[in-house]
């Protein structure tokens, strides 16, 4: 898949807001007419132009566990990544999530929320009671010992299972990862995995792992292959 940015109007000024770097490589916030984009070590990531698959990322984990006998009451859900803030803004307007937890290894993309102008798409949700952002690697995270389990695990890590900019985020997506997102969701609990394209393979990766109810949701983009949000669910 070829990594250069969203067509965009030939006429819509360009200014680099920030640029940083750090563990993983540089990180850098644009504006481009009135949107905004990050990109990492040179690839365009996302924007705040279109949310609706970061969205439905957030509502088909919840649409899911209702589609249980006894839903869950104040379900809890770990969003992976902060992104443009489209997802954590939309979590949180939702009152039936209980504990909500945001992991962002990126210190800039926090601190772009917190003091600059992504903070408008977040729309406050840092601040919100049941928010608790966590700093970290969100593999490490998942990887402790200690570990909390969540009744949702909704991750929009990289580009998704077959195309990620940072070697590391590959090995969310393989058999290890997968095995390690099942032992950090509740018995009935759901992942939900956000991806630039449909991938098969991961579907099949996830019934491997021990996923039931394996379903893709597809989101037509204007150009190129659908957004799509896989589904799965660790049996009860």
């Amino acid at each position: 898949m070829s990594t250069a940015l969203p067509e965009r109007d030939a006429h819509e000024a360009v200014v680099t807001l920030d640029r940083r770097d750090g563990p993983f490589g540089e990180v850098v916030l644009r504006q481009r007419g009135r949107h905004f984009e990050i990109i990492a070590n040179g690839c365009f990531l996302m924007d705040t132009a279109d949310g609706r698959s970061e969205r439905l990322l957030i509502q088909a984990a919840l649409d899911e566990l209702d589609r249980t006998g006894t839903p869950v009451e104040r379900p809890s859900v770990l969003i992976g990544g902060l992104g443009v803030g489209f997802s954590l803004a939309y979590a949180v307007a939702e009152s039936r999530w209980g504990r909500i937890a945001i992991v962002e290894r990126e210190s800039a993309i926090i601190d772009w929320h917190r003091n600059g102008p992504l903070g408008a798409f977040s729309d406050g949700a840092l601040e919100d009671e049941r928010v608790r952002i966590l700093h970290t690697d969100l593999l490490e995270y998942l990887a402790a010992a200690d570990g909390e389990r969540y009744h949702a695990l909704c991750l929009d890590i990289d580009n998704g299972p077959d195309w990620t900019v940072t070697d590391s985020n590959a090995g969310l997506y393989g058999a290890d990862g997968l095995a390690v997102l099942w032992q950090r969701l509740q018995p009935g609990g759901v992942l939900a995995v956000w991806s630039a394209q449909p991938s098969a393979e991961f579907e099949e990766a996830l019934r491997a792992a021990g996923f039931s109810g394996v379903v893709t949701h597809e989101i037509p983009v204007s150009r190129g292959v659908p957004d799509v949000v896989h589904l799965a669910r660790r049996a009860g």
